[in-house]
Order: structure tokens, then sequence, then C-alpha cells
């Protein structure tokens, strides 16, 4: 009986940094919290109407996944991230997540790959209904659950810090355009393609998306015509 007051202050606590942790990615995406901005925990703690102490948690806990960075004395910085960052990170994923899901068609087993299935349609779903957080989620869970099959943990782990990088830049604009519909249903031919067992379409098919995911970004992002243009034809 003694020890329930202290987990239940625990479990509030964690409670509070998650969904503060939440409202702030939801801040990120929107642009309400700009990149190369210093924000500080008290600040946002006001607008959020609670205390500093979950605001700092929760800034750390984004601090840890690279979307801000601790400035000494002042609070965070939202990370910036250059048009060269977001290139080497698609090229890092595509060299290890392409051949990832050849050999994962070869090896994994129907069933396997038909619980992926739901996620892929909550994908679908959520970039439809503008879910920009449930989007994120799902889709986060599709790419790193179907490398897990590959049975190498620390790829996936790679993986999912490049994704953590990457993944909220020119978000909101793509969901306005619509584009997100269009990327989003690709997880579900992926999954198709796989499911035939055909390895090398598997992974023109994954190449293809990593392609569009950064032509998308290009396109969120505002870059100059003839950057644009360069990068739909590299995503070909």
């Amino acid at each position: 009986m003694t020890e329930s007051k202290p987990r239940t202050l625990i479990s509030v606590q964690e409670r509070l940094r998650d969904q503060v942790a939440h409202a702030l990615r939801a801040a990120l995406i929107s642009g309400e919290l700009r990149p190369g901005a210093v924000y500080s925990a008290p600040a946002l703690a006001a607008d959020f109407g609670v205390s500093a102490t979950p605001v700092r948690e929760a800034m750390l806990d984004l601090a840890r996944e690279g979307l801000v960075e601790a400035v000494r004395n002042k609070g965070f910085r939202v990370t910036e991230v250059t048009e060269r960052d977001l290139d080497d990170f698609t090229e890092i994923r595509a060299l290890i997540e392409v051949p990832t899901v050849g050999r994962v068609t070869r090896s994994a087993t129907r069933e396997q790959l038909e619980e992926l299935r739901p996620v892929a349609q909550q994908i679908v779903v959520a970039a439809r209904e503008h879910d920009l957080i449930g989007y994120l989620e799902a889709d986060r869970q599709f790419h790193l659950t179907l490398l897990a099959l590959a049975g190498n943990t620390r790829l996936v782990e790679v993986v999912g810090d490049l994704r953590k990088r990457s993944r909220l830049y020119g978000l909101t604009r793509l969901d306005e355009r619509g584009d997100l519909v269009s990327s989003a249903e690709e997880h579900l031919e992926l999954l198709d393609i796989m499911l035939t067992g055909d390895a090398p379409a598997a992974e023109a098919c994954m190449s293809r998306h990593l392609g569009h995911i950064r032509s998308l970004w290009a396109e969120g992002r505002e870059l100059p015509p003839e950057e644009k243009t360069a990068l739909r034809l590299r995503a070909r």
C-alpha cells in the first residue's frame, strides 16, 4: 500500500510528459515552433498551462530524437535540417532498406507480412483524415516492423534514428495539398508485391517510395523549380 502512491505519482508525471511531447511534435509539424528558433521551458510551460518540469523532460526526449538541441541557459533550439541533410538521410535509408526489403521478401512468411496490412491501411486512413501524428506513428510502425523481420535490431535502430531526424519537414503543406495520401498508398502496394515473393520488384518499389518521399519533402519546402525537377528525375 505504501508503494502505490509513488508509483501512481510517477505514472501521472510520465503521462503528462508524453502528452507535452505529443503537443510539441504537433507544434513542430504545424510550424508553430520554427527551425532555428530557441524556446525556453518556462515560456512553453506557460503556453501549455503546466509546470516547466514536464516540458523540460519532453524537450529532452525530443533532443534525443534530434528534433531540438539544448542551448545553455536559454532553452532548446529547434533543429534545422538542410537539403544536404535530407539527401544524406535518404541515401543511407535506401542503402539499408532497399536490400533489406528484398531479404524479407525472400524469408518472411505470408502470415508475417499480412500482419502488416492493418498498419498499412492505418497509414492511408490517417493521411485521408489529416491526422499527421497518427500518420507519422503508423508509418514508423510499418517501416520498422517490416525491417525487424530481417532479424537485425541494430539495423532497425539506425533507420529509426534517421526517420526521427527527418520525418517532420514539409508535412503540413503536403497534407494540405493531398500528397500524403498517394505516399501512404505506396505502403499497401509494397506489401502486395512482397506477398508475391518478387524480391527485385519489392526492392524497386521501396527505392521508388523513398525517392518519392524525398521529392515530396522538396515540394513541401518550396525549393527552386530547377531543384524540384532534379529531385523528381532522381525519384524515377
